[in-house]
């Protein structure tokens, strides 16, 4: 695939270089290329810019265009900013109420027939809406946030005629009306402020969210938290005065509510000047000697090969992307590799599997990784993962997490269903998140359509707030899922040795399509140990395609027939 083409004509960002560097060094800071769009209020004709680049990505599914489009501080008239594919809207302001639309940022499915579960890669941060008829909607799927939004009015997160939705994420929110959800089969709400919640299909879960209903999995299948119990919000880029610079939130324990509710939020800044800059085209060589000369890095939108990993070794580090840059590991290698150091916080991109089978796409931390990073851990955020759907791609596992204390806030790790270079074999990837690291924190997990297990978590004491989760469609046969004696493979399985382990709103689907006479022994499987709790569990056979025995282990009242009705445990053991 070859990096996006440029917008011809449409505005680019051109920021304040930093100082020249030392011979031989590379540059920080300059120019954000052409495909990071940058508005002021008195810009010509923003409402023509972005509907010329929703007409490229309305469709665009596994296209390779990919558009950041970035509103600096005013207030903006009229405008209805559509999202389509790989394009991401955010303020640059340091606070969400430093840029103001009197207008709305939508998302619909009018491309797809009105159905909205196919409303992938795209995002909105860091602005204040007024909608225009009072609700703002935002009807999209896996691995579209919604962070750092105030919305003056209601949020709707169906398409137009209520048709089909599987999302969703929102964090660091506030909603002053009525979030409706109405067709969406589950929603995770982190750390916000809502004026009201109606309505609930399968799974809606709640952490540290003003105004969220009250606890009531599973009729009305509400999952609420009072706290989250450790959040880090998402590195942004904003503008002070004439010269961009990168924010940094701190940690939170215990977290409710928004990080700027009550003015500027807490963390701290670093300039553009200590960001390397890429662009579509640099090799893996480059970002390495970035980082080896103590850059973070900033990747604008558009496609990166890569003939070996990135190394991020160095304690602090950010890799942060803009606009849904995708990096394609090329002959097999790891995209992506962390050192077990401190701080580390990658956020905001999509790793692509290459047609070459890849052992692992992201490793954090190198197996054995045994530090402590309570105290300030690495942070894994809007980083989605794709195998297939684009072209063949082939991984054996995903993501390994073998650092202790890493938070992942938020993923789509997701072998495709659909698109080209799809089938059981042709895009094979057994694994999707495996965890070894002790203490690690999931607020956000969305894996699915795995070979085997989607989620195995091997380290002690760890948390899961919210995980969707369907089995993979297109298992041929009920032998090719065999796993010994357990029919199919639990979509999230506790190892057996693992002795204190806790989850809240955990989902799993099946829709096996191919052969909808495969049975599958249960979603989630857990050793029988008393510190070991998963609270408000639910499996679902769609339209009756495959079925579930059980929920967890052997518990658990069975699917059946097609009514696409979830059978649920409220409380393991």
């Amino acid at each position: 695939m070859a990096a996006a083409v440029p917008a011809a004509g449409l505005p680019a960002l051109s920021g304040r270089a930093s100082a020249a560097p030392a011979a031989g060094a590379l540059p920080g800071g300059g120019d954000l290329g052409p495909n990071v769009l940058v508005f002021g209020p008195a810009t010509p004709n923003i409402q023509g810019t972005l509907d010329e680049i929703f007409k490229r990505q309305e469709s665009a599914q596994f296209g390779e265009g990919r558009f950041a489009l970035l509103f600096k501080p005013g207030t903006y008239r009229g405008l209805n900013a559509q999202i389509g594919f790989y394009t991401s809207i955010a303020g640059l302001g340091l606070s969400s109420g430093d840029t103001t639309f009197h207008g709305d940022v939508t998302v619909d499915a009018g491309w797809f027939n009105g159905n909205a579960t196919q409303n992938f890669w795209r995002s909105a941060e860091n602005l204040t809406l007024h909608p225009v008829n009072g609700t703002n909607r935002w009807a999209v799927a896996q691995a579209a946030p919604f962070r750092r939004m105030h919305i003056k009015g209601g949020l709707n997160l169906a398409p137009d005629g209520y048709g089909w939705a599987s999302g969703g994420y929102i964090a660091d929110s506030r909603i002053d009306g009525t979030v409706g959800p109405y067709s969406q089969q589950q929603w995770y709400t982190r750390d916000s402020s809502v004026g009201g919640w109606t309505n609930a299909v399968w799974n809606m879960v709640f952490s540290g969210v003003e105004g969220a209903p009250a606890q009531s999995f599973p009729d009305p299948p509400y999952t609420t938290l009072d706290t989250t119990p450790v959040s880090r919000e998402k590195p942004f880029l904003y503008l002070d005065g004439a010269d961009y610079k990168v924010f940094l939130p701190e940690k939170r324990t215990n977290a409710r509510g928004t990080t700027w509710g009550s003015g500027t939020p807490r963390g701290e800044s670093l300039p553009l000047g200590q960001f390397y800059v890429a662009k579509p085209g640099v090799d893996a060589a480059t970002l390495n000697a970035a980082l080896a000369q103590g850059l973070n890095l900033l990747l604008t939108p558009g496609i990166y090969h890569l003939d070996r990993a990135v190394e991020v070794r160095r304690p602090n580090t950010v890799v942060l992307g803009l606009g849904y840059p995708t990096l394609v590991p090329d002959n097999g290698a790891t995209a992506m590799k962390v050192a077990d150091v401190d701080g580390v916080r990658l956020a905001g991109f999509l790793i692509d599997a290459g047609p070459v089978n890849s052992a692992t796409l992201l490793e954090v931390g190198p197996e054995g990784a045994s530090a402590d990073h309570a105290a300030n851990p690495t942070t894994v955020q809007d980083v989605f993962i794709r195998i297939g759907g684009a072209g063949p791609g082939k991984a054996t596992t995903s993501i390994v997490i073998n650092s202790n204390h890493t938070l992942i806030d938020h993923t789509w790790v997701w072998r495709a269903d659909h698109g080209d270079g799809v089938g059981w074999e042709t895009n094979r990837a057994d694994y999707g998140v495996r965890v070894n690291g002790d203490d690690v924190l999931a607020t956000g997990l969305f894996v699915e359509h795995f070979n085997k297990h989607d989620v195995e978590w091997r380290g002690e004491r760890g948390r899961t707030v919210f995980f969707q989760n369907e089995k993979a469609y297109d298992a041929p046969n009920q032998a090719a899922i065999q796993n010994g004696d357990i029919k199919g493979y639990a979509a999230y399985k506790i190892a057996d040795g693992v002795t204190t382990h806790e989850g809240w709103g955990l989902g799993s689907y099946c829709y096996y399509n191919v052969d909808p006479t495969i049975r599958q022994d249960h979603g989630f499987q857990a050793p029988a140990k008393p510190g070991v709790q998963l609270h408000h569990l639910l499996v679902v056979s769609l339209g009756g395609k495959g079925q579930y025995e059980h929920v967890i282990n052997s518990i658990g009242a069975p699917t059946s027939g097609t009514s696409t009705v979830p059978s649920t445990v409220v409380s393991y053991p």
